[in-house]
């Protein structure tokens, strides 16, 4: 057998695998077409190793947010070999799934049930399915990103865009069944009379859905109009947490705002790595879980609720929600001091422990091109987006603005004219979904 290497291999996956690979945010035209080393040979810390052996800083997506304690962490790690040292699966159940459910209910006093799964698609489709059976309603009202599963797709049958402005644009309902048109209705972040002629349209809803906070904070006590809405209208208020769990709080982001959901799900860093997502809730709403079928054998595996229980006790001994949050933090503020430095109009959003930055101009998707292009060759995975992780030292973080500051000078040059194409080296990155050839 062959072995390939960087953009071969992958160029090899995407004749093999349909899109090259199983997740859209890891596909190399997202981040440099033709160029990305797209396969990882080791990873510790903040650092990732390509199969030809080069060494970089993840300045970058950090496994999209599942590491906020770093890659390989040793006694995460250590759990989870011992666990498969003792056998991962059985024909018994695993005792750590219940002492995990006891805890998340310990973080959570409003929950008294909980339901585990492997994957945030997974967790937001039972969350649905409870919350529908719960209800006996049907409708859906959404807002935010939650997965590739029918129910969230099918927003996209009555209007093929609909879901552009909840993270992913260009998600085509093929394959959907056309019967589930009209089932989901999305609204607009802190736009609460939008949502409120929603409920008043439908009196079918079951649930609202939605991230409790991504790109933007609540104003004008968004949040607690919305838990009202719900209790008003009998509308079950689930709060998809699986990436903003754990990162600003110890628990969901919600405890922050002291508003709290009938269901709310979490994911990405709730296992640092390992395949570990949960459905908390309501004892009167999860009971239902057990009046539709909700079943897999993979669920079951031991390794997930270990890691999901050391990951925990790790959290909460080094307070990791606070370095996240300082770290990120410092993050901003190096691009809000870069973009001062050369006169450049930047944009910053995002929760504290993930910003990402817009510098405004036509020419964007360009300079987040020859962003990532340019800091590879420094030794560093870059865009404009970071997902914060406790091994970002403050001295990574120098090293990371000393590279970032010749390329924000190009940049700077380039909006006075430099043509930006003649430094890019191949082609643009992707936006959003494309149909990879």
């Amino acid at each position: 057998m062959t072995k390939y290497t960087g953009q071969k291999l992958w160029q090899k996956a995407k004749k093999i695998i349909p899109g090259g690979n199983m997740l859209l945010s890891k596909r190399a035209e997202l981040f440099l077409p033709e160029k990305w080393p797209a396969y990882f040979s080791k990873a510790k810390g903040c650092h990732v190793w390509d199969l030809d052996g080069n060494k970089f800083i993840d300045m970058s997506i950090m496994g999209i947010g599942t590491n906020t304690l770093g890659y390989g962490n040793d006694k995460v790690d250590s759990a989870v070999l011992k666990a498969i040292s003792e056998g991962n699966m059985s024909t018994f159940n695993c005792p750590e799934e219940v002492y995990l459910a006891e805890k998340l209910v310990e973080l959570h006093p409003w929950a008294e049930m909980v339901r585990f799964a492997r994957t945030g698609g997974e967790a937001n489709a039972i969350a649905i399915r409870i919350a529908r059976a719960a209800s006996g309603k049907d409708k859906i009202a959404l807002c935010g990103y939650h997965g590739w599963h029918d129910w969230y797709l099918a927003t996209n049958l009555k209007e093929k865009n609909s879901l552009n402005d909840h993270l992913l644009p260009g998600l085509d309902p093929k394959g959907v069944p056309k019967a589930l048109e009209g089932s989901v209705i999305p609204f607009k972040y802190n736009k609460y009379e939008e949502l409120e002629n929603i409920v008043k349209r439908n009196q079918d809803l079951a649930a609202i859905k939605m991230e409790v906070q991504r790109s933007e904070l609540p104003t004008d006590g968004y949040l607690f109009k919305i838990r009202e809405l719900c209790d008003k209208n009998n509308i079950i208020l689930i709060f998809d947490e699986c990436t903003s769990g754990f990162r600003e709080t110890y628990g969901g982001i919600h405890l922050k705002y002291d508003v709290n959901p009938d269901i709310s799900i979490f994911g990405k860093a709730l296992g640092n790595g390992y395949a570990i997502t949960s459905i908390i809730g309501k004892r009167n709403i999860m009971e239902y879980a057990q009046n539709t079928f909700i079943s897999s054998t993979f669920w079951t595996e031991r390794i997930g609720p270990t890691a999901g229980l050391k990951t925990l006790e790790e959290m909460k001994k080094i307070e990791s929600w606070k370095i996240i949050s300082k770290v990120g933090e410092t993050v901003s503020q190096g691009w809000k001091e870069l973009a001062n430095q050369y006169n450049l109009n930047i944009f910053i959003n995002g929760i504290k422990p993930i910003p990402s930055f817009t510098i405004k101009s036509e020419k964007m998707i360009f300079y987040k091109t020859y962003i990532t292009q340019e800091m590879l060759k420094k030794g560093f995975l870059a865009s404009n987006l970071f997902f914060a992780s406790t091994c970002h030292s403050q001295e990574i973080i120098s090293k990371y603005f000393e590279a970032l500051n010749s390329i924000f000078k190009d940049i700077k040059e380039c909006e006075e004219g430099r043509d930006i194409l003649n430094l890019l080296e191949g082609p643009v990155c992707h936006s959003g979904f494309k149909r990879l050839n």
